[in-house]
């Protein structure tokens, strides 16, 4: 046991963010499928990108509150600027979603959830390395 705590203490920030990525997908892809299984129809286009967007914001609001506690354990009081970098950050992967979305649904005939799950890993990638790099940078290195 205290092999895979030395693994995870060394990998600690990695980690985390990979069960806070599995459950931010989780959560966002709850409110995609809720909304195309209901009220939205994932073959029209338009409607297809309504239910992408309600799908990314209900992962950025759940995204941020867990990274900024369980991933960076940040401490910044400016919460609104830090917010602010964060949702800001997201917004060019919210870009590579709906490009992906659209060329493999719209374009390509693939089915939603399979392209949805095809995003949902390129925009986690993306997502960990701004966050990293822009949001909950250590001010100190």
């Amino acid at each position: 046991m205290k092999k895979y705590w030395a693994i995870y203490k060394k990998h600690e920030e990695i980690i985390n963010y990979l069960i806070v990525g599995v459950c931010t997908t989780i959560f966002s892809l709850i409110f995609y499928f809720a909304s195309t299984r209901t009220f939205l129809d994932p073959n029209n286009p338009f409607e297809l990108q309504i239910a992408n967007i309600i799908k990314w914001v209900s992962g950025v609001l759940f995204a941020y509150v867990t990274n900024k506690i369980f991933v960076f354990k940040s401490k910044r009081k400016d919460i609104l600027k830090e917010f602010t970098q964060f949702t800001s950050s997201r917004i060019a992967t919210l870009f590579l979603d709906m490009f992906v979305m659209w060329l493999m649904v719209t374009k390509m005939g693939i089915w939603d959830v399979i392209a949805t799950l095809v995003s949902q890993v390129l925009v986690t990638v993306g997502n960990y390395i701004l966050s990293k790099l822009l949001v909950f940078r250590n001010k100190k290195n």
